[in-house]
C-alpha cells in the first residue's frame, strides 16, 4: 500500500482498490437491500459486515486512488453510482446521495467551492442526517398511493405493503395535493428497543442495532405475523410530473417553505425533533449548528450520524446541478462514529449499588465516539442466554455522544468455530450469596446490603445530598466497623464515632457533620436520588419529586399514579412502587433525623388540579408554568453568568424543573422560553425568527430567585 494520501483517505494500489470497491458495495448492497432473507440463509446473512467508520474510511480511499489514478477508475465504483440494488420502479428524478466532509476544515472548502459557482454565498439549511434507509412516498390527491426505496438511485423497490407499520407518513394529506415525499425511515431508540422485544418474544432474533433493524422491518413487513413500528422523517417534496396539483417548487420557494409545508399536511420532519432543523445565512452559524447537534447527540431519541448542509433556495440548487451520484448543492458533515465492530474478548459480572447483577464486556481495543473503548455495557443475563452471544464474537459497540459504551449485538456470518460459551454466575459475585434470577435483571438476594460502600458514595455526591467530605475511603471505613448500614446511617453519626476512625480529627469530623446537617435542608428530588431507586436516575427523581411534591405522597403512590409523570410507563411503574416498599425502613430513619421530605413549591399534581378550574390561576402558579397548568420548556444556550454562574447543566435543569418548567437542549415551536448569554447563536437566531421569549441569565435568575435561593 502506498503512503500517499489525499485529503482524507489513502492512495491504494490497484489490486487493493480493486478490492476496496467490491468490499464497498457488498456491504452496501446489504445496507440498501429490503427483500426479505431467506429463511435458510447463513445466520449472519442480511447484517452489515463493516462498521460506520470503516465503511467511509474505504470510500474515502476509493476516492483518493481515483483522483492518484483516473485511468483505474470503474464503472460500479461508489464515487461513480449510488449504491444498493435496484427495483423495478422508476424514480421520477435520481435519487441521489450527498457527498460527505468530515471537517471544518473540509466544509470551508467545500463552501468555498459552491459560493465560487453560483456567484454567490448562498442560505442554508441544517439539519440532523438522520441514521435510517431512504424512502419516496408518492401521494395522489391527497391519497398514499405508492412507496419506494432508493435502490440504485434510478430504481428502486415497491415496498408500499410496510405502510401501516411507518409512524410520520400519513395515508392521508391534510390537503388533497399530488406531490412526492421523500425521506429517512428509521428506529427511533424507544421503537429499536421495543422491536428486539418483540423479536425475541416471538423466537426472532433481535436486531444488531437501529439501522440493521430497520432494513429488516421495513422488508419483513410484508410477511411477518406481528407489526414493527418506524419512523419517517421527511426531507424532499418534489412535484409529480403532469398529475401535480400542488405549489410547485421555483426560485422563489426556499426549502425550508417545502419542510414547513410537510409538517402542514402532516409529514413528520426533522423540524418537530428535538433537533430541529437551523436556516442560517454564513458558514459559521451553520457550524455552531453542527457543534451543538453533536453535543446533543445523545439525547435526541434517534440515531444520527452527522448534519447535513444544503442551499435553501431551490434557485440555488438548479444553478450548482448535481454530478452522476450526489447533488452539488449540498453535503452531510460526518460525525466520528458512534459505533464499531470489535471482538468480545471476556464477560465480566458487576454488582452494583442496588444488588443489580450486570454482565460487562471487556473488548479488543476500538476507537469510537471520539474515545477508545476496552469496556462495554452488556444486556442482562436472560438477553445474553436469548441472543446466544459467545466469547470470541464479532460485536458492534455503541457510543453516542458521553453515554457508557454498550454491546449491541454480534455478527453471526463472523463466526469461526472457535467461540466459547460465556460462564454465567451461580452465586453473587460479589458476597458469594444467593442469587434473585425471577426477574430479566438478576439481583443479589442481600439487596442494597451486598454493595452498600457504592450505595453511599452514590448518595454523598454532588446531584445527591453533595457531601464532600465523605470520601471512598471514609466511606470503607463508616461500612467497614458497621456505622453505616444504610445510607440513613449516615445522619446518626456523631463526632465521637468520627473521631475514632483513620485519619480523622476533629477539624475533619467537624466539616463532615456540617456537611451532613446541610444536606438534610435539600430539596426532596435530591434525597429521592440519593435513595438510588430502581428505574429512576436525576431527571426522573426530580419529575416524580416536582410532581407529587412530598415524600408522603410518593410513598402512597400505586403505580397508575406513578404513570402520570412524564417518562413512566407500565413497565417501571411497578419496579419503582417495589422499591419504595423496600426502601421505607431508610426513608423513615431520614425522617426521623430530620432530613427534608417536601418539593418546594406547588406540586406539579396540584398545579394540574387547579388548571382544570382555573387557566388564569394555573398561568401564576409558577414561575415557569405555561397555560392550563402545563410546564414551559426552557432552553439554555452558552455560558450563565451572575447569580447563575456557579450552577453545573444539571443543576440549572433542576433549577428549571423545580420552577414549573422543562428542560430541553433545541430550540422549537414548543420552546416557551431562552435563556441566553449573548445573541448570534443560532438557537438565538432560531428563538428570534420564532418570536419565541428570550432572557438574559440575570433575567432569569430574577423570574426564578425564590427556586434559586433553594440552592445556596
Amino acid at each position: 500500500m502506498s503512503d500517499t494520501a489525499i485529503g482524507a483517505g489513502t492512495v491504494l494500489g490497484r489490486d487493493e482498490y480493486l478490492q476496496a470497491v467490491e468490499t464497498v458495495r457488498a456491504a452496501a448492497g446489504v445496507y440498501y437491500a429490503t427483500t426479505e432473507v431467506a429463511a435458510d440463509a447463513p445466520s449472519g446473512a442480511g447484517v452489515t459486515v463493516l462498521d460506520d467508520a470503516t465503511y467511509d474510511q474505504l470510500v474515502r480511499d476509493i476516492a483518493a486512488t481515483e483522483a492518484a489514478h483516473p485511468q483505474w477508475q470503474v464503472e460500479n465504483s461508489p464515487t461513480q453510482v449510488v449504491a444498493g440494488a435496484a427495483g423495478d420502479v422508476e424514480h421520477t428524478v435520481p435519487m441521489l446521495s450527498l457527498d460527505n466532509v468530515f471537517s471544518a476544515a473540509d466544509l470551508l472548502e467545500w463552501h468555498a467551492g459552491l459560493a465560487k459557482r453560483l456567484g454567490h454565498e448562498p442560505r442554508y439549511v441544517v439539519e440532523p442526517k438522520l441514521d435510517g434507509l431512504a424512502l419516496a412516498a408518492r401521494y395522489e390527491n391527497g391519497s398514499l398511493v405508492q412507496i419506494i426505496t432508493r435502490g440504485d438511485g434510478l430504481h428502486g423497490e415497491d415496498v408500499t405493503f410496510a405502510v401501516a407499520a411507518i409512524v410520520g407518513l400519513p395515508a392521508t394529506l391534510a390537503r388533497p395535493l399530488t406531490l412526492e415525499v421523500r425521506g429517512e425511515v428509521m428506529l427511533t431508540d424507544t421503537q429499536f428497543e421495543a422491536a428486539n422485544e418483540l423479536r425475541l418474544a416471538n423466537g426472532d432474533k433481535a436486531f444488531v442495532n437501529p439501522r440493521n433493524g430497520v432494513a429488516g422491518a421495513l422488508r419483513g413487513s410484508r410477511d411477518r405475523t406481528y407489526i414493527i413500528p418506524m419512523t419517517f422523517f421527511a426531507y424532499q417534496v418534489l412535484p409529480l410530473p403532469d398529475t401535480y396539483s400542488g405549489p410547485k417548487p421555483n426560485a422563489d420557494i426556499a426549502y425550508s417553505a417545502a419542510i414547513e409545508l410537510l409538517g402542514e399536511l402532516g409529514v413528520h420532519t426533522a423540524a418537530t425533533t428535538r433537533a430541529g432543523i437551523a436556516v442560517v445565512d454564513t458558514l459559521p452559524q451553520a457550524q455552531e449548528y453542527i457543534d451543538a447537534l453533536l453535543a446533543a447527540r445523545a439525547d435526541l431519541g434517534f440515531g444520527i450520524d452527522g448534519a447535513v448542509i444544503k442551499a435553501d433556495a431551490y434557485a440555488d440548487r438548479e444553478a450548482a446541478g448535481s454530478s452522476s451520484r450526489a447533488p452539488r448543492w449540498g453535503t452531510a458533515y460526518k460525525y466520528p462514529s458512534d459505533s464499531r465492530l470489535t471482538t468480545l474478548e471476556e464477560v465480566i459480572w458487576q454488582v452494583g449499588r442496588t444488588g443489580v447483577i450486570t454482565p460487562r464486556g471487556r473488548v479488543a481495543p476500538v476507537f469510537v465516539g471520539g474515545v477508545t473503548v476496552s469496556y462495554a455495557t452488556l444486556h442482562n443475563p436472560n438477553d445474553l442466554a436469548r441472543q446466544g452471544l459467545m466469547i470470541g464474537d464479532t460485536v458492534m459497540v455503541l457510543r453516542a455522544g458521553e453515554v457508557i459504551p454498550r454491546i449491541e449485538g454480534f455478527v453471526a456470518a463472523a463466526r469461526t468455530g472457535n467461540e466459547t460459551e460465556i460462564e454465567v454466575p451461580q452465586v453473587c459475585p460479589n458476597c458469594g450469596g444467593e442469587i434473585d434470577r425471577s426477574q430479566e435483571r438478576w439481583r443479589c438476594k442481600q439487596g442494597r446490603i451486598c454493595a452498600l460502600p457504592q450505595a453511599v458514595r452514590y448518595a454523598v455526591a454532588r446531584d445527591c445530598w453533595d457531601i464532600e467530605s465523605v470520601g471512598e475511603k471514609l466511606v470503607r471505613q463508616l461500612v467497614d466497623t458497621g456505622l453505616v448500614t444504610d445510607v440513613a446511617d449516615l445522619f446518626t453519626l456523631t463526632q465521637e464515632q468520627l473521631l475514632e476512625l483513620d485519619r480523622i480529627g476533629e477539624a475533619s469530623a467537624a466539616k463532615v457533620l456540617s456537611e451532613i446537617e446541610g444536606a438534610k435542608a435539600k430539596p426532596l428530588a435530591r434525597t429521592l436520588t440519593a435513595l438510588g431507586v430502581r428505574g429512576t436516575g436525576r431527571s426522573m427523581s426530580r419529575r416524580i419529586a416536582r410532581w407529587f411534591g412530598t415524600m408522603e405522597a410518593i410513598q402512597a403512590a400505586t403505580a397508575a399514579d406513578l404513570e402520570e409523570v412524564d417518562g413512566i410507563g407500565p413497565e417501571k411503574a411497578p419496579v419503582i412502587v417495589e422499591e419504595l416498599a423496600e426502601l421505607a425502613p431508610v426513608v423513615q430513619k431520614l425522617r426521623e433525623a430530620g432530613v427534608n421530605m417536601t418539593e418546594p413549591g406547588l406540586s406539579g399534581r396540584e398545579a394540574a388540579a387547579r388548571a382544570a378550574e382555573s387557566s388564569a390561576e394555573a398561568a401564576a402558579l409558577l414561575p415557569l408554568t405555561g397555560e392550563n397548568g402545563k410546564p414551559m420548556t426552557v432552553v439554555v444556550t452558552g455560558k450563565m453568568t451572575g447569580p447563575l454562574a456557579e450552577l453545573s447543566r444539571n443543576e440549572m435543569n433542576e433549577l428549571i424543573e423545580r420552577a414549573g418548567g422543562k428542560s430541553s437542549g433545541s430550540v422549537s415551536k414548543t420552546t416557551g422560553l431562552l435563556v441566553a448569554s449573548e445573541s448570534g447563536s443560532s438557537k438565538y437566531t432560531k428563538a428570534e425568527a420564532l418570536g419565541i421569549t428570550i432572557e438574559t441569565p440575570d433575567e432569569f435568575a430574577e423570574r426564578v430567585a425564590d427556586f434559586l435561593a433553594l440552592d445556596e
